[in-house]
């Protein structure tokens, strides 16, 4: 028996929301938001709080300043049962935050990246990796002293019969490289949304894209939003629209979604059933406020896929 059923490895960082907007603001303007909450945020810890959400055994290695917002972190992982044995507090460091500007269709991002761009490989102990059946980390471009080691720790854990899940985020200096393609040899399921996985294989269609990235990763799945996702492995394509709801916040969104799909690939559902429950996390997880704080219970996403 493994001590996790996924160890999450990456980014920590407060999120500040301003939602309900209608529209984005215009420089010079001011515009009024309905709601606003600091909450936590980052890719790898909402999808690893989803993940504990529906059951799985989780912990996560990572670190933080040592300020008011790794207080909100720290008690809000924890709330999940996520262990934090392997969290770093770091003195000399102020703990990431990001700024999101949420309307009810979409949201954009301002980062101050702080401990979010600290964490190495050379931080923790690789022996960490074999306490897990799976490892994921999220935002693969703002990480970058992260990604240099990625190659090495997802091809570790392949070694070891651990796989392993990415998810590249937005890469705010438009490179859409930094050696991605090397790591994607290494994982065994990728998570780009639409726009990220059609900049990162310069390609003209999502079909073309996730074509491309197929044959690199084990499994490719693009998030396409309000359209559901589309997932390739081998020769076998899949493709589903999301639940009907009534969206209210998309913050993390695509990071539930991610939880769904591998509580579904630890668990050896087929592939339809990952997105399935992929698609259940997701549009559970527009209907509130904020990232983790929305995460979707097993119970309601199984009631959610027995609806249709």
């Amino acid at each position: 028996m493994k001590e996790f059923d996924l160890l999450s490895i990456g980014e920590l960082n407060v999120d500040l929301i301003l939602s309900g907007l209608q529209n984005m603001p215009v420089v010079g303007k001011e515009i009024i938001a309905d709601d606003c909450s600091i909450v936590l945020g980052s890719s790898t810890a909402i999808c690893s709080c989803g993940a504990a959400k529906l059951g799985l055994k989780t912990g996560f290695i990572g670190k933080l300043g040592n300020d008011s917002f790794s207080e909100i972190i720290l008690k809000s992982l924890a709330g999940y049962g996520i262990n934090l044995e392997h969290i770093i507090v770091d003195e000399g460091i102020k703990t990431g935050i990001t700024v999101s500007l949420s309307t009810k269709k979409d949201r954009a991002l301002v980062t101050y990246l702080g401990s979010i761009d600290t964490l190495s490989i050379d931080d923790f102990d690789l022996e960490l990796i074999n306490k897990a059946k799976h490892i994921h980390v999220g935002s693969y471009f703002l990480q970058s002293k992260l990604r240099k080691g990625l190659p090495k720790l997802f091809s570790y854990a392949r070694e070891r019969g651990i796989t392993t899940s990415l998810d590249s985020g937005w890469d705010e200096t438009e490179n859409w490289d930094y050696g991605i393609f090397e790591v994607l040899k290494q994982t065994d399921i990728f998570f780009p949304n639409e726009v990220e996985a059609l900049n990162i294989t310069k390609a003209n269609s999502v079909e073309e894209a996730i074509d491309i990235l197929s044959k690199y990763c084990g499994t490719a799945v693009v998030k396409l939003g309000p359209k559901g996702a589309v997932a390739k492995r081998g020769d076998s394509i899949v493709s589903r629209r999301p639940y009907d709801v009534v969206p209210v916040d998309t913050t993390g969104a695509g990071d539930s979604f991610n939880a769904g799909f591998i509580f579904g690939f630890i668990n050896r559902f087929d592939l339809s059933d990952c997105i399935n429950y992929g698609n259940a996390c997701g549009s559970i997880s527009v209907t509130n406020k904020g990232g983790a704080s929305a995460c979707a219970s097993i119970d309601q996403v199984v009631a959610m896929i027995n609806r249709g």
